[in-house]
């Protein structure tokens, strides 16, 4: 029945589209080739042709083509106005348009206040949804390398600002439309120029070709090669920040997130896995899903077109772009395109042409327009109910409000918060001390989340710790549990613990880093400052940079301070006047700098003898060296893994590691380096003289680094003394062999993947590693199966997961037993220097923030662990 509803309200969409539903023969298409027959268009909008001086599809566009494009149009059309909302990392502006009728702009902001009333319960009963113009954010290529969306973006917004005629004047009147052309300019921009590079006058479609096969690291990523389309929830990238503000500020129906897979494929759209849908969204919001999939469903089949949905991906993961909506109020559409991948390419299909990825996009983004009005009520009615039952399921809840936020590290508890707003959540200071399932809130440095809010199932989402599944499988991660991954101690409020008088004052707004204080103001003899601080690597890599001499303490002590006499731990950070090549002056402006960017207090003292504990002139004061850091890039390394190391250190502190190619290293000066990373990757293709080379640099000194999959090749090299769970055990010969239905075996072999978990492990506070923690139970990020022993030597072994692990997420029962007890980290001797193996990425996708100090202290302390503590 619907499939009949659906074809007799979009009239204006099923229309015919030009003859030649398949590639182009020339594989270059005119805009015939695209467009409805039998709609006329606006001779004075211009098309892409006459302003970048080519057809979609002729040549992949480039940003700047697209964004001039896009400009021309909001200035030759009265339906579009375009929105610059951000920069990327690479100063690229981020832009949408917003398309609807002239009489709509004229009273836009009276709309979209009308929309976001929708989300208020107290306001939303007295609106009536049959008048209401529905929102549409339609988002192109957020992979840069899938660029058949942005490509197609230029199309959409031409038809719209040129179609004429009675149906897209009903369509512009009842829709407000966002359209963003490049959810990722910079790697739609690196994409584009290595396209184009490598194309020929005569389109080659040989998979082998080098056009379509892009070089290290690939255009799907941002600037710093991390993928936008999980940084929805985490809003780490100004892409992100930008474009969820611009989410929040209009609160959409309907996001469409436009995508390509692998060139064997057909065309999919969602729903998704219905067994892999977050247990969070409601059944409604599939329905409507599957409503809209009738639309898809006909347009493709008006024009031939395979296709396929509810396989291959989820709705589980509310940080992809398809899902984040589905926690908010809205419906979000994943659409995956099988790529070209440059102009042309064999596929089992017969040669896939660029021209025919970009029409199966507009014809799905006009299938989503269609849908949008023909079930215009049916959604704006679902925003409504949306947030009347997160109202009701509060007021429900055995869970009244969450608490968190730590004293000793502002910059962490600040930067939570800061994720928190960005998302419209209502947060407030915590007006008194409070006590909480065994955890310690102060006043002053903690935050109250109430679950009374509007936003009530994104917090639940956010801060639920999920243990149980009804699928085994997951396209991402299986949990997130946000206040693990920054490390903070956090609780639930139920009745009997939340009241309104714990709210403090309210923050509003994106909240200001907070500032820190040199405490004794100028000193003669010394500063002290505790490593605790998520920024205090900055401050001593500013330090160390500008020459000043700096140490850390292997032991606590007490010193006397300003304030009387004060407790200092494993870790606090020495900074004496003398002897000093630097004038004392400099010094101070120095640490002032370091207590007003960083976030840290500074103690001056003018005594180097202390109450008790070492003295401050001790020999257990070791001495540190300014880190410097090379990563091993390149091919063969996970480019990810790579960034996100690179980020860490260049935007968060302010360093400048080298990024070396394993080409690179061999030849090249290493000497210069005193850190060396491995991230995951595969290594074996170094040359037998690269591995000598970095064998006697670790020799000589120097502190390898090397996580998950890069361990292996440590071990094989003798690099790292590690062993691997049941390495050498040998094989029951007589066991007997299962065998087990074929159509299994995907389900069986996917349950064995650990695809992301949160995992409990216990770490040595008074290790170089474990300097700046406070507390040695630590949650980390796993999604890895590599299992690692424990080191014979009892104190090499300074981070390991406890006998009961999970935390958070899904991990097979027969991992769960490989996991107990095992190692996280192992620190191995290699002549003078050390070989850090780290079974995890400490630095996962910017938001683990509470395992970053895992690595900043391998960086900065690596060459203090004595060889009495290392294999």
């Amino acid at each position: 029945m619907l499939r009949f509803k659906c074809i007799l309200v979009t009239l204006l969409f099923l229309i015919s589209f030009s003859a030649g539903a398949q590639n182009p023969s020339d594989g270059v298409a005119e805009m015939d080739y695209y467009l409805p027959q039998d709609v006329s268009y606006d001779s004075n909008i211009p098309t892409p042709e006459e302003v970048i001086g080519m057809v979609p599809g002729e040549w992949h566009v480039r940003h700047d083509q697209l964004l001039k494009y896009m400009r021309t149009l909001a200035d030759a059309s009265e339906r579009i106005t375009i929105t610059e909302f951000g920069k990327t990392y690479e100063d690229r502006d981020l832009v949408y348009l917003t398309v609807t009728s002239t009489s709509n702009h004229g009273n836009l902001e009276q709309i979209r206040q009308n929309h976001l009333a929708l989300s208020d319960p107290s306001q939303s009963a007295n609106l009536n949804t049959e008048n209401m113009p529905i929102v549409l954010y339609m988002g192109y290529s957020i992979h840069g390398n899938e660029p058949s969306g942005s490509n197609a973006s230029m199309l959409v917004a031409y038809h719209l600002a040129a179609a004429q005629g009675e149906e897209m004047d009903d369509l512009l009147n009842n829709s407000v439309i966002l359209l963003d052309p490049s959810l990722n300019p910079d790697g739609l921009n690196r994409f584009a120029g290595w396209a184009n590079t490598h194309k020929s006058k005569n389109l080659v479609s040989d998979p082998n070709s080098m056009e379509l096969n892009e070089n290290w690291p690939g255009g799907r990523t941002n600037h710093y090669w991390f993928d936008l389309n999980r940084d929805w929830m985490l809003v780490q990238h100004p892409e992100s920040q930008g474009r969820i503000n611009t989410f929040h500020n209009w609160k959409p129906n309907i996001l469409t997130d436009h995508h390509e897979m692998g060139s064997n494929a057909t065309f999919f759209f969602q729903p998704g896995v219905q067994s892999r849908t977050h247990p969070l969204t409601l059944q409604q919001n599939q329905n409507l899903t599957k409503a809209m999939a009738e639309y898809h469903a006909d347009f493709l089949d008006e024009e031939q077109r395979l296709y396929y949905s509810e396989e291959g991906f989820d709705d589980f993961y509310y940080g992809k772009g398809s899902t984040y909506p589905d926690i908010n109020g809205g419906v979000g559409i994943l659409f995956e395109q099988a790529s070209s991948r440059g102009h042309a390419q064999q596929t089992i299909h017969g040669v896939l042409k660029f021209p025919y990825t970009i029409k199966n996009q507009f014809i799905t983004s006009l299938s989503t327009l269609a849908s949008a009005q023909g079930l215009r009520t049916e959604f704006l009615n679902y925003q409504r109910d949306f947030f009347r039952q997160a109202q009701e399921q509060a007021s429900n809840s055995a869970v009244k409000g969450y608490v968190y936020g730590i004293s000793n590290d502002r910059a962490r508890t600040y930067h939570f918060t800061e994720m928190l707003r960005r998302h419209n959540i209502e947060v407030y200071n915590l007006a008194r001390n409070l006590e909480a399932d065994g955890e310690q809130f102060e006043s002053g440095s903690a935050f109250v989340v109430p679950s009374d809010q509007k936003q009530y199932k994104f917090i639940e989402a956010l801060f639920e710790r999920r243990t149980t599944f009804t699928d085994s499988l997951f396209y991402d991660v299986s949990t997130w549990t946000m206040p693990y991954a920054y490390n903070l101690p956090f609780a639930e409020l139920g009745s009997r613990e939340f009241n309104r008088n714990l709210l403090g004052a309210r923050v509003e707004g994106v909240p200001e880093m907070p500032k820190g204080e040199v405490v004794g103001g100028r000193s003669d003899y010394a500063y002290l400052f505790e490593w605790d601080g998520y920024y205090a690597p900055r401050a001593l890599n500013r330090i160390l940079d500008r020459g000043v001499s700096a140490k850390v303490a292997a032991e606590p002590f007490t010193a006397i301070v300003s304030e009387g006499t004060r407790e200092f731990d494993y870790g606090t950070i020495l900074v004496p006047m003398g002897p000093q090549e630097v004038d004392a002056e400099t010094i101070h402006e120095l640490v002032e700098q370091a207590a007003a960017d960083d976030a840290l207090t500074v103690y001056s003292v003018e005594t180097g003898l202390t109450p008790s504990g070492i003295d401050l002139g001790s020999r257990t004061f070791e001495n540190l060296e300014k880190p410097n850091v090379a990563i091993i890039a390149g091919d063969g390394t996970s480019s990810y893994e790579v960034g996100e190391a690179w980020h860490l250190l260049d935007q968060r502190y302010a360093m400048t590691p080298t990024l070396i190619t394993k080409d690179r290293f061999r030849y090249g000066d290493i000497s210069k380096y005193n850190v060396i990373v491995m991230v995951s990757g595969g290594y074996n293709d170094m040359s037998d003289s690269s591995v000598e080379k970095l064998k006697n640099w670790v020799r000589e000194g120097g502190t390898l680094i090397a996580t998950k999959y890069a361990i292996n090749w440590a071990k094989s090299n003798e690099l790292a003394n590690i062993t691997f769970l049941g390495e050498g055990e040998e094989e029951d010969e007589n066991e007997e062999v299962e065998t087990r239905p074929y159509a299994d075996r995907s389900a069986a072999q996917g349950a064995q993947y650990i695809g992301g978990s949160i995992f409990n492990t216990k770490l040595d506070l008074t290790h170089p590693l474990g300097y700046g923690y406070n507390d040695d139970d630590l949650t980390i990020f796993r999604n890895s199966t590599l299992f690692m022993e424990k080191a014979e030597n009892p104190y090499a072994t300074p981070l390991y997961y406890t006998d009961e692990p999970l935390a958070s997420g899904y991990i097979s029962d027969e991992n769960m037993e490989k996991l107990k007890g095992t190692a996280a980290i192992v620190v191995s001797r290699f002549g003078g220097g050390k070989v850090i193996t780290m079974t995890d990425n400490p630095n996962f996708r910017a938001f683990w923030y509470g395992t970053n100090k895992l690595f900043m202290n391998a960086i900065f302390f690596g060459q203090t662990i004595s060889g009495g503590s290392a294999n």
